[in-house]
């Protein structure tokens, strides 16, 4: 197997029995999707493994040390990129903004077009599924989420927007932009 292949069964190993937030549907289906997002940008199986991979750190408990073992530094390297510091001492809605401003400033300060890559993929799947929420709920969508303040989610957004507008000659930056302006319409 390859490193994208190893990477799916990793995933679903790791996530088997999670659901997703607000959509309650199995957790694996939001990263293979994403590694789908990425495949429409770029053919590198090492971002593509990283994309299936994004959340086992930050939600599976995975080390990232098992990451390096298994899949090797730039994969590695790409998850640590989007993997916040959840700080399991606190509440999470007291650390969402300090979380997203720190995971931010990663993704802002990187030349790798593969962290972008990365990113753009994990934030349109999310906006996908924001959007559908969003239809059948409105702005009540945020109440099963830490930050249930619309206006500071679309701040969140729209920044990983401006940070990955080296992409913007891809459709997916085109289609993340045009459901962050639909969900967001209501703070407009």
């Amino acid at each position: 197997m390859d490193v994208l292949e190893q990477a799916i069964v990793f995933a679903v190993e790791v996530h088997k029995g999670m659901v997703r937030k607000g959509e309650r549907s199995p957790y694996i289906l939001h990263p293979m999707e994403v590694a789908s997002i990425a495949s429409t940008m770029t053919k590198d199986k090492e971002i593509m493994a990283a994309a299936a991979l994004h959340d086992v750190v930050e939600d599976a408990g995975v080390l990232l040390d098992v990451l390096k073992e298994r899949f090797g530094d730039r994969v590695a390297e790409l998850v640590e990129s989007e993997s916040e510091d959840k700080r399991n001492d606190r509440p999470p809605e007291d650390t969402w903004q300090l979380r997203k401003q720190e995971s931010l400033n990663v993704l802002k300060e990187s030349k790798d077009m593969g962290v972008k890559i990365l990113w753009l993929s994990d934030k349109l799947a999310n906006m996908r599924s924001f959007y559908r929420n969003y239809l059948k709920n409105g702005n009540a969508l945020w109440k099963d989420f830490n930050q249930k303040d619309p206006r500071k989610q679309e701040w969140y957004y729209r920044s990983v927007s401006e940070a990955v507008s080296e992409l913007k000659e891809f459709p997916a930056w085109e289609e993340f932009n045009y459901l962050i302006d639909k969900v967001f319409e209501d703070n407009q």
